[in-house]
């Protein structure tokens, strides 16, 4: 077995795969690091020369980019090649929840993370430590193991038998902030069996993460351990926009319930801002994966909480959908409504799970025309979201601007001319460039009566006030 680490290669160059490499490569320049993708048109734009061309946005990410590419850092699709040469091999891949067979709607689909347990048990040599990074669901670990463990004990057809050591390393980063989650992170937490192993990862960290923050435990507790981290995320996040519903109800107002229990030491400020719902790759695939673990091991009542989770937050999303159909008189036919914001949270492009995405195709159905706009996300993400072109693509010779009967939708990259003749503007995303909108002079832009929704409460109602503009805040009873 090798000393320490000289070669990393991380098979999937995603939101969790790119961001990791990347900063690991900027904090270990002594380390070379290689992240290998199936997708050649995604390793080819994280090669582009233009920076702003990177298919993931996460503020941070471009400068470590342009200091370590070429240099200990590289993407490619050369899977083989850099396997073969790794004595520490990440897997980052997607896993996704399936669609069909068994555990169907609740369990993860784990091809992608057999795919690249068969390519390391093929290519690999030497010894490898091999490391999940991927979400997983509990006891995935085995797989791997399983798929490696057919190559050491195939000796008659491999004289050189690879060996290998699986180690669970899940990430705790937060879109948006990932670049400084990674380089200043609450713990790193390594499950595994082998100390070497272990020790070898910690190594790594060690370049830049304290020792007290640097947790081990064994393999299963790791891969619960992000399971429920991002579960009870969740759950707080259903949980404050339950009781948002419940202060619009009664009179009272989110923003001061949330600061009066933030400030219980027990209970602490963060995920208790009332929004849209939660979106994102993780939270409610995680929290799916917990049903169907609990289901699976004859828990059916600790199903049901967890899904309750689920059901909430979909509910939300269908009561914002409703809420403003209704004070739109009951219908959106003939209606123009801008939407500010598609991706699930600001300073990402992600749009997975996004809210935008379920309030959007609910506001579509009762025939809004909607104009959305997003600083990061491209019109074609939108539209494979939506499962549906925009106006401008199907209908080439028409202004969008023409009111119809059917539910519609079409991008813009700039907000200039949008309001006008608008009936609505809803903001699903906290993007900065948001707060700054004059609704003085938005007001006169827009059809009568005009509605503004924030659902992500950024905008301050005095902003709104001596307007034409009716104004709904998530969370906020309190008539103004």
């Amino acid at each position: 077995m090798k000393n320490s680490i000289n070669n990393i290669c991380c098979i999937g160059a995603g939101y969790v795969g790119g961001p990791t490499m990347a900063v690991i490569a900027d904090r270990c320049p002594h380390i070379e690091v290689n992240v290998v993708d199936i997708n050649q048109d995604r390793i080819k734009l994280w090669n582009s020369l233009d920076l702003n061309e990177l298919p993931i946005f996460e503020p941070g990410l471009d400068k470590i980019i342009e200091r370590r590419r070429n240099k200990n850092l590289f993407f490619s699709n050369d899977i083989k090649k850099q396997i073969s040469r790794a004595d520490m091999i990440f897997i980052s891949v997607n896993t996704p929840t399936k669609t069909k067979g068994i555990g169907a709607g609740k369990a993860s689909n784990l091809k992608w993370i057999e795919a690249s347990a068969r390519q390391v048990a093929l290519y690999a040599k030497g010894h490898t430590i091999v490391v999940e990074k991927s979400t997983l669901p509990v006891r995935t670990a085995e797989v791997i193991k399983e798929i490696l463990k057919s190559k050491q004990n195939s000796k008659e057809k491999h004289p050189k038998t690879s060996t290998f050591d699986v180690l669970s390393n899940p990430e705790f980063l937060s879109e948006g902030s990932a670049i400084y989650d990674l380089e200043n992170p609450d713990r790193v937490l390594i499950g595994g069996e082998n100390n070497s192993a272990i020790e070898k990862l910690a190594e790594i960290y060690r370049n830049w993460v304290s020792e007290e923050k640097l947790l081990q435990t064994n393999i299963w507790s790791s891969e619960l351990a992000k399971l429920t981290a991002n579960a009870f995320l969740a759950q707080r996040i259903s949980s404050i926009n339950s009781i948002g519903a419940l202060c619009e109800a009664t009179g009272a107002d989110v923003r001061e319930v949330s600061k009066a229990i933030g400030h219980d030491s027990r209970i602490g400020s963060k995920f208790l801002d009332a929004g849209p719902g939660f979106g994102g790759s993780c939270f409610k695939k995680d929290i799916l994966n917990l049903v169907y673990l609990s289901e699976y091991f004859g828990l059916p009542e600790v199903a049901a909480f967890w899904n309750s989770v689920v059901n909430l937050n979909a509910w939300h999303q269908n009561r914002i959908s409703k809420l403003i159909t209704k004070n739109l008189f009951g219908t959106l036919s003939n209606k123009k409504i801008v939407v500010l914001g598609f991706a699930f949270k600001s300073n990402t492009n992600d749009t997975r799970e996004s809210a935008a995405i379920q309030i959007c195709k609910n506001l579509i159905e009762e025939g809004a025309a909607l104009l959305i706009h997003d600083p990061k996300v491209s019109c074609d993400q939108i539209a494979i979201d939506l499962n549906l072109q925009p106006y401008s693509k199907k209908n080439k010779e028409s202004n969008f601007s023409e009111r119809n009967e059917e539910g519609n939708w079409d991008s813009i990259d700039s907000l200039e001319n949008a309001f006008d003749g608008a009936d609505a503007v809803l903001i699903l995303t906290e993007w900065m460039e948001y707060k700054k909108i004059n609704w003085r002079v938005t007001s006169n832009k827009m059809r009568k009566p005009a509605w503004l929704f924030d659902a992500r409460s950024i905008i301050d109602p005095n902003q709104v006030l001596n307007t034409d503009i009716n104004f709904w805040r998530i969370g906020d009873g309190v008539k103004l």
